[in-house]
């Protein structure tokens, strides 16, 4: 996903706390039957994760066994030793990531089904098909807006809007939402690594002052060169043809509040940007914000449906309210199974960093290679283990680095996800929404033409910035 919207000045500032209060306590796990069975753990859960289409078993169900398995297995660890206190700090210190994300993804969900429920993008669906576009074209449409819409919001969010058209549009059209899924995935990875507020990696790099605001965009063209590249190669999988006409049997399909809702929605994301970038907030309380304004909508067309029921005591058998909206039920069809992924994956991840593998990964990269292969090396482990924790071990361990190569490693961070479908926050989320039709395996047989384009972008940001 990397799918941001976390409390990074803070995180950073509580890690230092901990590491001073904490370091001459805190142990070395990494080599211990502790250490190991964690790993082994991770791996295990990662594996049915992997496999959910095949076995069918929810990939958050894993997920949250692994996270509950290693955090015991450390407190135990801890408890031998006599200092539980370090353990309830490392886990309130992932838990608060997790809960930021969750509120951030969770408004994000409503909105989207809120604008679902109201026939927004089945108003966009027929916007784009009585243009008479091909499946070529809306594939390329939905990239090109994902890549563009992604450093305003975060690649997350701008995923999980563009495959709500996607499936809208390509109805029994299971290959074309497939391809057109990876497509999105690459492009909002892509477009949120040459912006400061695109990605939570590149919000943890403008916050420690290593790159400044305007120096991000010299990622700009590496990163286009990184979607369109692997983007002319997919192409020619689509199913040739357009989409067939939508058949209405009322003549409408955008509903009363549908595009003052798709407003709000984008209000939101303005309010989430601002508390952040003027106020310095985390952009989950902007989101939060955002979610008041729907609610207070909501109660407005709760007034507009009391009214119309009493000016309609029997309406014809055809008719329902036109004003009818909940919005807790909007809350309630939220990917739930992609929320509770997220929090085993973060604590998991986290318990691994608590142990102290991230660390001895951060110090074998920098420490026998050299900055180049070592930050390229991070794009590509950013595609299993996610790359949050990643970039926080990099900058945890400071190395010493020239501009070109923090901008490097933000590249890399950034887009290095898009190699697998479970490196990115954006991809995870899609298999969730438009689960049957973009699953891991359907994005591994492209990982040669994504890796193609990973490799373009990081020789055409050297050859431009270096």
């Amino acid at each position: 996903m990397k799918i941001c919207r976390r409390l990074v000045p803070m995180l950073l500032l509580s890690n230092s706390v901990m590491a001073s209060e904490s370091a001459a306590t805190h142990l070395d796990l990494t080599r211990s039957w502790v250490g190991i069975a964690s790993v082994v753990i991770f791996v295990a859960a990662y594996v049915f994760v992997i496999l959910e289409e095949k076995i069918h078993l929810r990939k958050s169900k894993p997920m949250l066994l692994a996270a509950a398995l290693v955090w015991v297995l450390i407190a135990l660890a801890y408890m031998q030793q006599d200092i539980p206190g370090a353990v309830e700090a490392g886990i309130r210190h992932n838990f608060l990531e997790y809960a930021e994300l969750f509120f951030f993804l969770l408004v994000a969900m409503t909105y989207i089904n809120s604008m679902l429920e109201r026939g927004v993008f089945d108003e966009l669906r027929h916007l784009l098909v009585s243009r008479g576009l091909s499946y070529r074209s809306l594939f390329w449409v939905t990239g090109i807006l994902s890549f563009f819409i992604s450093p305003i919001a975060d690649n997350m969010t701008t995923a999980l809007i563009m495959c709500a058209v996607v499936m809208a549009v390509g109805v029994g059209q299971s290959r074309f939402i497939g391809v057109s899924c990876i497509g999105i995935v690459v492009a909002a990875n892509a477009g949120g690594a040459f912006s400061p507020f695109g990605d939570i990696t590149t919000l943890m790099v403008w916050q420690k002052g290593l790159v400044e605001f305007w120096q991000f965009f010299d990622l700009f063209v590496p990163s286009v060169v990184n979607y369109a590249l692997p983007a002319l190669i997919m192409q020619f999988a689509l199913p040739a043809g357009k989409p067939s006409p939508v058949v209405d049997v009322d003549g409408e399909r955008l509903k009363h509040g549908g595009i003052p809702i798709a407003l709000l929605f984008l209000l939101t994301i303005v309010t989430a940007v601002c508390f952040h970038n003027f106020l310095h907030i985390p952009p989950a309380y902007g989101m939060m914000a955002g979610l008041a304004y729907l609610k207070l909508y909501g109660y407005y067309l709760q007034r507009k449906s009391r009214a119309w029921v009493l000016d309609n005591a029997n309406p014809p058998h055809d008719r329902s309210d036109p004003y009818d909206f909940d919005v807790f039920d909007k809350v309630a069809q939220a990917e739930w199974d992609t929320l509770f992924f997220f929090y085993g994956v973060i604590l998991t991840v986290g318990g691994l960093g608590f142990l102290g593998y991230l660390g001895i990964v951060s110090g074998a990269l920098y420490g026998n290679m050299g900055a180049t292969e070592a930050n390229i090396l991070v794009g590509v482990l950013s595609a299993v283990v996610d790359n949050i924790p990643v970039m926080f071990a990099v900058l945890t361990m400071d190395p010493q680095m020239p501009l070109v190569q923090w901008q490097l490693v933000t590249l890399t961070a950034g887009v290095g996800g898009s190699l697998l479908s479970i490196g990115s926050a954006a991809g995870v989320a899609l298999m969730g929404q438009a689960r049957g039709h973009y699953t891991f395996f359907t994005h591994l047989k492209w990982t040669p033409a994504i890796a193609l384009g990973y490799a373009a972008s990081i020789w055409v940001h050297m050859l431009m910035n270096a």
